[in-house]
C-alpha cells in the first residue's frame, strides 16, 4: 500500500509573504499535487515579539489572491502549546532533557559549540532553557535534489534547545512534533533552512518515529547576497496583481514559460505547471539574485 504524499507551507507570520515565500509555497505546492497529494497550511506563529500584527490573517489572503488551494484546516502553532510541553516533560521524566543556564556569551568563549556543562547539574527549570540530551546524531543526510548534506560534526553531537529561556518553545521541536501528527511525508522549503535539519531529524528518532524526505529549494537573495526575509526587510509580493509575480516564481524554479501563458488564469497557470513540474529542472545552485529584492520605484 503507498503512502499518500502530504506536504505543507508553514510561513511565520513576522511579515507579509515576500518573492522567497512565494518560492517555498510554490515548490512545495507543485511537488504536492503533482503527485496527486495533500497540501497542507501552518502559521508557525511560536515567535510572539517577532510578529506582526495582522501577518497570518494577510498571510492567508495572499495565498488565495495567487490561486492556492490548501487541503484541510490551517494550523497555528500557538494553539498547540500544550502538545510540545507535554513531551519535553516526558523527557525531562526520563532524564532525556535537562535544564541549562548557559549564556551564549559562554558558549561562544568555548568555541561557538555547547559542551554540555549543565547535563549533570540538576538544576531547576527558573531562568533556564531546555536542552535535548542528543542520542541520535545526524552527521549527514539525503536531499531529493541536493544529494549528501554533511552536518559538522561538532554541530550533529550538541544538546539542542528545545524550549527557550525566555518560555518559548523552540523551533525544532514544534516543527518537527507537528509534522509527525499532521502525517507529513516530504517537506519542501528553503535552503536555509538545512542547517537544522540534521537536528530535526534527530528528533524523529528520539521519537521512535521515521522521518521525512527533504527537498530543499534554491534561496533567493539580492544582489548583495543576502536572503530574502522579513528581517532583511524583503518588500511583499503584489497582492492586487498576482500573475506577473507567480510567472516570475515559476520561472525561478526553471519552467520555460509558453509564449501564451501570460493570458491565462491564475488556476490554468497553476494546472499547467502542475503538469510540467519536474524535480530536475530546478537549479542546481543553493542561491538565485532575484530582481524582486527591492521595492518597486
Amino acid at each position: 500500500m503507498t503512502t499518500q504524499y502530504i506536504g505543507r507551507f508553514a510561513p511565520s507570520p513576522s511579515g507579509p509573504l515576500h518573492f522567497g515565500s512565494l518560492v517555498a509555497a510554490l515548490g512545495s505546492y507543485l511537488q504536492a499535487k503533482s503527485q496527486q497529494g495533500q497540501w497542507l497550511v501552518r502559521i508557525e506563529d511560536l515567535d510572539p515579539p517577532r510578529e506582526i500584527v495582522g501577518a497570518s490573517d494577510l498571510i492567508i489572503e495572499t495565498l488565495e489572491n495567487y490561486g492556492f488551494e490548501w487541503d484541510g484546516e490551517i494550523v497555528y502553532q500557538s494553539q498547540r502549546h500544550d502538545l510540545y510541553q507535554s513531551q519535553i516533560d516526558q523527557w525531562i521524566k526520563q532524564c532525556n532533557a535537562y535544564f541549562c543556564q548557559c549564556t551564549r556569551k559562554q558558549i561562544k568563549a568555548d568555541g561557538g559549540f555547547y559542551l554540555g556543562r549543565c547535563k549533570h547539574k540538576q538544576l531547576s527549570e527558573e531562568n533556564a532553557s531546555v536542552r535535548l540530551v542528543m542520542q541520535h546524531p545526524i552527521e549527514s543526510f539525503s536531499d531529493i535534489k541536493h544529494g549528501t548534506i554533511q552536518i559538522p560534526s561538532q554541530l550533529a553531537q550538541e544538546d539542542f534547545i528545545i524550549k527557550r529561556r525566555d518560555g518559548l518553545f523552540a523551533y525544532n521541536l514544534a516543527v518537527v512534533l507537528d509534522d509527525i501528527e499532521q502525517g507529513i511525508t516530504e517537506v519542501v522549503r528553503g535552503a536555509d533552512l538545512i542547517e537544522p535539519t540534521g537536528r530535526q531529524i534527530s528528533l524523529y528518532r528520539q521519537l521512535g518515529k521515521k522521518e521525512v524526505s527533504y527537498l530543499h529549494l534554491p534561496l533567493a537573495v539580492d544582489d548583495s547576497g543576502n536572503k530574502l526575509s522579513k528581517q532583511n526587510y524583503a518588500p511583499a509580493i503584489d497582492n492586487a496583481d498576482p500573475k506577473p509575480t507567480l510567472l516570475a516564481a515559476l520561472q525561478f524554479l526553471g519552467f520555460s514559460l509558453p509564449k501564451d501563458i501570460e493570458t491565462a488564469t491564475l488556476n490554468e497557470i497553476f494546472q499547467w505547471a502542475i503538469k510540467n513540474w519536474q524535480l530536475k529542472q530546478l537549479p542546481t545552485g543553493l542561491e538565485i539574485t532575484t530582481p524582486f529584492s527591492k521595492p518597486a520605484i
